[in-house]
């Protein structure tokens, strides 16, 4: 397990371009990509073990996140 956020424009370097247009034009995707940003802060935080969370919530919140970036790719690439 790295402790390092997964941040989107880490994840997807050659659309930060595209990520930053995306965020000022279309509702839903900032409104994905700012839920993307709340899911992985709060997993970092448990990896950190800043903020306690049973296995199974960490898990939960993995597949959110997961399920986040995979809608958040197919709208970078449409």
């Amino acid at each position: 397990m790295s402790h390092v956020p997964h941040e989107l424009h880490e994840d997807f370097p050659d659309k930060a371009e595209r990520i930053h247009a995306l965020k000022t034009s279309d509702p839903h995707f900032a409104r994905l990509a700012e839920r993307y940003h709340e899911i992985n802060r709060q997993i970092h935080r448990i990896e950190t073990d800043v903020e306690p969370a049973s296995d199974e919530r960490a898990r939960q919140l993995r597949h959110e996140r997961v399920a986040l970036k995979d809608e958040i790719a197919a709208l970078l690439t449409a």
